[in-house]
């Protein structure tokens, strides 16, 4: 049983790059709301489709399909049933949001965050991620017109390099609680 009950029907968007806390911080809402959670990417989409994440990254470059499918998977799956989604384009996508999160954190704290979490070379991590999100910016703006470094919009804005996850998302919760969305069992 969760910690809370749902005062209406609620679905949280949560944004951010990678390395930002997007997948930590929107499973740990989702249990501690007991809502579904719904976190479909290209980590998934190469899963099922027996590749990995760079050949879809290289592959997305040239296929649109590959956005397409991801994007409006999730929303579909997003507009079922209350949720929080977890994507790099959550709060743009689920235009019905009730509540639009971005998470933010620096190039080198995103950097040392996938080094813990992958393992590897922190410069080559540094030059990845640089690489993806240069790609993923100009492809969002192409297939949808949307500018990903435009977020003023969020209802909450969080920087997450000096907060753990748990912090994050009590600072959700609170929100959450005074906009009268849930409320403690």
């Amino acid at each position: 049983m969760s910690e809370y009950k749902l005062k209406k029907e609620l679905r949280v968007a949560i944004s951010g790059k990678s390395g930002c806390g997007n997948t930590t911080v929107s499973t740990m809402l989702s249990e501690k709301l007991g809502i579904k959670l719904i976190n479909y990417t290209f980590r998934q989409l190469a899963a099922e489709k027996g590749l990995t994440l760079a050949q879809v990254i290289e592959n997305a470059k040239n296929d649109d399909s590959y956005d397409v499918a991801v994007d409006t998977h999730q929303v579909a799956l997003a507009q079922a049933e209350p949720c929080v989604l977890g994507s790099r384009l959550a709060i743009w996508m689920l235009k019905e949001a009730d509540v639009k999160v971005y998470l933010i954190a620096s190039d080198d704290t995103r950097a040392k965050r996938i080094l813990n979490r992958e393992g590897g070379d922190l410069q080559q991590i540094k030059d990845f991620t640089a690489m993806r999100d240069r790609e993923d910016s100009a492809r969002y703006m192409k297939l949808y017109q949307i500018d990903n470094n435009e977020y003023e919009f969020a209802d909450l804005k969080i920087d997450t390099a000096t907060r753990t996850p748990e912090m994050i998302v009590e600072m959700i919760l609170d929100y959450l609680e005074k906009r009268d969305f849930i409320e403690k069992n």
